[in-house]
């Protein structure tokens, strides 16, 4: 699977994310360069939408601000999750295809789970494709 994947920082927790992306087999599409909060949301926005991944995964400090800079982009729903329920439900109910995350108020095997939880359901739940095409044409 390619997975965008942008953060405005590194710790830990992003450290961790990245090599279970990485260990998971996955293919990183990153920035090439630093870039503000509201640029990353963007880049790993564009590269979903634009079929150069898969899913995406945004990260800064509350995951708030990539999340609503990656919802600009058309054709994006980014989830804030901050537990693996969250974000399943994000996938099975929502369709989200971006999955924003905090880097400072997860820890690093939370985190993991959390992104493990949105790759691992592969697709929306059914009953819920009327309310998913109507969130396309609000």
């Amino acid at each position: 699977m390619r997975v965008a994947f942008a953060s405005d920082d590194e710790n830990e927790t992003t450290r961790a994310v990245v090599a279970a992306l990485t260990e998971g087999g996955h293919e990183l599409i990153r920035p090439e360069a630093p870039e503000s909060w509201p640029d990353l949301g963007r880049f790993v926005g564009r590269a979903v939408v634009e079929g150069r991944a898969d899913y995406g995964v945004v990260m800064c400090w509350t995951g708030t601000g990539t999340a609503i800079a990656a919802n600009k982009v058309p054709g994006v729903r980014a989830a804030l999750a901050w537990d693996p329920w969250i974000a399943r439900g994000a996938r099975l109910w929502n369709d989200a295809n971006v999955l924003a995350m905090s880097l400072k108020r997860l820890a690093p095997d939370v985190a993991v789970e959390v992104l493990r939880a949105f790759l691992d359901t592969p697709e929306p739940d059914p009953e819920e494709a009327r309310n998913i095409a109507a969130v396309e044409h609000l």
